[in-house]
């Protein structure tokens, strides 16, 4: 019998029509694929026989393929080695958090020889964040080994995502690694691990570590949070955004935090923190700094190929730029107004670059938030 199949009794109309007959066609051959489901719980699942479910070690919540198959829902943990679509890596003890020393590892392998890169989705990551000096996870770290380069990340991930190379041919593993150290800190993750197929149009372009969709999203640096969040160190990725039908370019605008200029941390204790989501250079413990472009961008920086300020858009003699760093969201250096910036360079695509130092010059650097959307090709661009 084929995988994902299953035999249902075909019974006639009329119990005396059933039993004069002989019994020619005892069962019906039902088929169906090993789709993706939803699950009761709302997670998602992969359509199995109820038998292959159960041999998969996974959770049946729901039916599929007209009732004739479970939305398998596959969970596990460290040490363990998986093929399945739609499996989710969570913590030991988990729903529990968990609090110790420990080296947790998983190991993918292909769910078919067609399948181009996995797709992590931190549904939870809550890790001990970076040190406070030069922003390095030490303590507690994520690492993905065996495929394309991967930064080291940290701290707070919550709803964030990777794209990682699932490689040529079947045989190459590839080891997702949470490293924890030392105790008196509540961990927890879960991390829904979707195999992409090369044919899909969710596969991202070739070097993305993240890959956006839609015509208007949020992106948030690895570890990014309006309060407590630093940016991490030793980062050198690609972030790229998926070129909707009909549409030529892409606006940006630092997303707006809902905080006063000052936040009172604890009774008597105020800190000035900036008034946008964008603080990649120079000391903002004390106050917001301006923005920074171009060359002045030596150590920390996001790159958005020729992107003008919005309201410069059009103006002869104004010159592009790459690189913004700073304290302040702009495409104009010394400003201190955030702004909606645009970029018409294809494909759509930002790299993001922090070097392994902050002390002393770069102090409480968070990293960035940006809120996307992308611009009709009617538009005057």
């Amino acid at each position: 019998m084929p995988r994902g199949a299953q035999s249902i009794p075909a019974f006639s109309e009329g119990s005396n029509t059933g039993r004069d007959r002989r019994f020619l066609s005892l069962f019906t051959l039902v088929q169906f694929g090993n789709d993706l489901c939803g699950g009761l719980s709302g997670e998602n699942g992969t359509c199995f026989s109820s038998a292959e479910c159960s041999q998969r070690g996974g959770v049946s919540s729901g039916v599929c393929a007209n009732g004739y198959g479970v939305c398998c829902i596959v969970t596990v943990s460290c040490g363990q080695t998986i093929s399945n679509n739609n499996t989710y890596f969570v913590n030991p003890n988990y729903p529990s958090t968990f609090d110790a020393t420990e080296s947790c590892q998983l190991t993918i392998l292909k769910s078919h020889p067609q399948v181009c890169q996995f797709r992590l989705d931190f549904l939870q990551f809550k890790l001990r964040g970076p040190e406070t000096i030069n922003h390095v996870c030490t303590s507690d770290q994520f690492i993905a080994s065996g495929s394309n380069p991967v930064p080291t990340i940290c701290g707070n991930n919550n709803g964030n995502h990777m794209y990682i190379d699932a490689g040529i041919g079947q045989t190459n593993p590839v080891t997702l690694t949470f490293v924890t150290s030392g105790s008196s800190f509540a961990r927890s993750w879960k991390v829904r691990i979707s195999q992409i197929p090369c044919n899909s149009p969710a596969k991202a372009d070739e070097g993305c570590l993240q890959f956006y969709t839609g015509v208007s999203g949020q992106i948030k640096s690895f570890n990014y949070d309006a309060i407590n969040g630093l940016q991490l160190s030793n980062q050198d990725y690609s972030i790229c955004i998926r070129m909707e039908r009909n549409f030529c370019g892409v606006q940006y605008m630092s997303c707006q935090e809902s905080l006063s200029t000052t936040d009172v941390l604890a009774p008597g204790v105020s800190q000035m923190i900036p008034k946008n989501g964008f603080s990649l250079t120079g000391n903002t413990q004390a106050t917001q700094i301006a923005s920074m472009t171009g060359a002045a961008c030596q150590t920390d920086w996001l790159m958005i190929p020729c992107v003008l300020n919005l309201n410069r858009l059009g103006n002869i003699g104004i010159a592009c730029v790459d690189r913004i760093c700073g304290g302040t969201f702009a495409a104009e250096s010394q400003s201190l107004n955030s702004s909606s910036v645009i970029s018409t360079v294809k494909p759509f695509r930002l790299v993001f670059h922090t070097d392994s130092t902050e002390a002393p010059n770069d102090v409480s650097n968070r990293g960035f938030c940006l809120n996307y959307v992308q611009q009709p090709c009617t538009t005057k661009l």
